[in-house]
């Protein structure tokens, strides 16, 4: 990298993150109303797992009312003058997705708990802890926020002591479809991981795809396979939901605090835990069971 491109790239960086720290302020400095509702989380076409995990996909009364949690950094500002008029004007549920111990969530999570004493509405609805330090996987026990200056808080983790409220993409009809087996091992690699052309060219005997492809795809394709190995964590948990056995390869804390355990491995060693896959049976049902609970608590509480 040349001189001229460092400075370039530092000026870059500087004016996207001066950006970031005005939107929020301006947020805190705007008079907070509860006047509907709008719920944010990670809304990316190309992480299925990110797109489906919002409560507006599910419950009519949500419908068309979500933000992306991401447009407070839009370069463009007409992007963010409507995310901080959005967010400043209504009641807000946060989540799903691995929002929470993670950098580029932190200050909008922050943003969320400071106008929660302000008067504001906010619901926390199926998020998570997403550690990427791998010294910490399996080790988490806090949040990078209060959760108790939340309204309402339902957290993906089971092990914490939140309430337990799993991913609201368990409630979409596509996990009542029959689907017929066909292969014995599919993989199911991460947005990142995809691009890894030697990796893929090691495992490609086996059937594969990504959690790039959108949603019919990536559920039949685990429907099709009787053992999936994933280092994505909405395909280790379809994969679950489907009552399939599951390897995970772990990217992050996230994959630890499910409350029913794949077996951890790595793409280069998983041929050799497949005798120690099991499957689970009820999952989808006690997910959705969960979050329909969630759900009244929830309307109860926003006045819906």
């Amino acid at each position: 990298m040349s001189f001229k491109e460092f400075i370039k790239r530092n000026l870059s960086s500087f004016s996207r993150s001066r950006q970031k720290t005005q939107v929020i302020q301006t947020v805190l400095n705007s008079e907070q109303r509860n006047e509907g509702v709008i719920n944010l989380h990670r809304i990316d076409p190309n992480n299925v797992g990110d797109f489906y995990c919002g409560p507006h996909q599910y419950f009519d009364i949500l419908k068309n009312k979500a933000l992306d949690i991401f447009d407070y950094k839009n370069s463009d500002k007409a992007i963010t003058d409507h995310w901080i008029d959005t967010v400043s004007n209504n009641a807000l549920i946060i989540g799903g997705g691995g929002l929470l111990n993670r950098g580029s969530f932190e200050l909008q999570m922050k943003l969320f708990e400071k106008l929660s004493s302000q008067s504001k509405k906010t619901v926390l609805w199926g998020v998570g802890h997403n550690e990427k330090d791998k010294s910490r996987f399996n080790k988490v026990n806090s949040y990078n926020v209060n959760t108790g200056n939340f309204g309402l808080t339902g957290v993906r983790d089971y092990s914490m002591p939140e309430d337990w409220v799993p991913c609201v993409s368990c409630l979409h009809p596509i996990f009542d479809q029959f689907f017929k087996e066909h292969q014995e091992i599919g993989i199911i690699f991460h947005k990142k991981t995809i691009k890894n052309k030697k990796l893929l060219k090691k495992l490609s005997e086996y059937p594969s795809t990504s959690n790039t492809t959108d949603l019919n795809e990536m559920v039949s394709f685990i429907g099709a396979s009787e053992t999936v190995v994933t280092d994505s964590y909405h395909a280790m948990y379809w994969s679950m939901l489907l009552g399939k056995k599951v390897i995970a390869v772990p990217n992050s804390s996230k994959f630890f605090d499910f409350k029913y355990h794949p077996v951890f491995a790595s793409f280069q060693d998983f041929e050799n835990q497949l005798n120690k896959t099991q499957s689970y049976s009820g999952v989808l049902e006690e997910c959705r069971e969960v979050n329909l609970k969630f759900a009244d608590k929830v309307f109860d509480y926003l006045n819906l």
